[in-house]
């Protein structure tokens, strides 16, 4: 297993980060990317043009493509680290068969057109085996990466070792990791935390304090454990860092996309405005409608205030200030 050859799908803050820590144990990575000005960028200037532009890459180690079979083809575990909303259009450029490679989930949503979590959409779709799937979590935002600054992974997989050799592919002075089973759990925790992360930026936007910060984040793990429970009952524990510090670092953290774009929201900005102004996609506006329409498939509904709230300010547009007085009761 320490053989594979790893590729990474996808060209954002976080695909760049990954591909960082890759080149710290591997002699060459693949890295498919859609824009070809960004290829060509890299190429020229050794460093993504648009995100972590402070990480350079030594070219010998990186094998750019911007041919998304070519990179399948070669490698033998594949991250895919794209944005959800836009995932199933590029999947739908496969035209090889990957269903005998490895299969790791670096996206933070469901994919839309499906309603299924990444790893279910491989199975489903291309027919790869349940132990050839994989989750990368967090706590770990990109720009603390580039800057070295030490950070928590945890890969989940139903097969251990193959979880414990993508852990060691990515680990390094400055990234530690640790290994899962609860594939299904860690991926809806990695989707989840980029609502409650939006909830708090409206809160902050609003001028709601820390005292209310504590309040809405320690309603939002609970949250979480019922909607993961309901969803896939096992055996987890929610305070560990890929459910709770994830949760906790996007929620507060300066560099959380998805806390910006609530804040602005809070601030009275118009959910289309807001969009336009940040220049990263914030997967917490996709991942409310996905789990608001989860629970409303469920013939018993779990309660999940803090999602309903953020779901009737983004897609009902309802007015901000007025829904987070009503939640503030409904809160303890």
């Amino acid at each position: 297993m320490s053989s594979y050859k790893y590729a990474v799908f996808g060209s954002g803050s976080w695909a760049t980060a990954i591909v960082k820590m890759l080149c710290e144990n591997k002699s060459q990575i693949g890295w498919y990317m859609r824009s070809v000005y960004t290829k060509e960028h890299l190429l020229k200037e050794q460093h993504n043009p648009s995100y972590l532009s402070s990480v350079e890459f030594n070219l010998e180690q990186l094998k750019l493509s911007n041919d998304i079979n070519e990179i399948a083809k070669w490698a033998d575990v594949l991250i895919f680290v794209i944005p959800s909303a836009f995932i199933y259009s590029e999947l739908e450029k496969l035209t090889i068969d990957i269903s005998n490679k490895i299969m790791v989930s670096a996206v933070k949503g469901i994919i839309p057109e499906t309603g299924l979590l990444v790893g279910e959409h491989f199975h489903d779709v291309y027919n790869i085996a349940f132990e050839n799937i994989g989750v990368i979590a967090g706590p770990c935002h990109a720009e603390e990466v580039a800057l070295e600054r030490l950070s928590y992974l945890t890969i989940s997989c139903a097969d251990p070792e193959k979880a414990q050799a993508i852990a060691d592919a990515l680990s390094s002075s400055y990234i530690k990791t640790k290994i899962s089973d609860d594939i299904i759990g860690t991926e809806y925790a990695v989707m989840l935390k980029n609502i409650y992360a939006i909830a708090a930026g409206i809160a902050h936007g609003l001028g709601y304090g820390d005292n209310f910060q504590s309040v809405l984040m320690s309603n939002a793990i609970r949250e979480m454990k019922r909607f993961i429970k309901k969803m896939h009952k096992m055996k987890r524990n929610i305070n560990n860092s890929a459910y709770l510090g994830d949760l906790l670092v996007t929620g507060y953290s300066v560099f959380s996309r998805n806390r910006m774009f609530g804040n602005m929201i809070g601030k009275g900005y118009t959910v289309k405005s807001a969009q336009m102004e940040m220049n990263m996609v914030a997967e917490g506006y996709y991942a409310t409608k996905s789990a608001h329409l989860l629970n409303e498939k469920n013939e018993k509904k779990t309660q999940l205030p803090i999602i309903n709230a953020v779901y009737a300010i983004l897609y009902d547009g309802k007015n901000p200030k007025k829904v987070f007085k009503k939640l503030t009761d409904k809160l303890d």
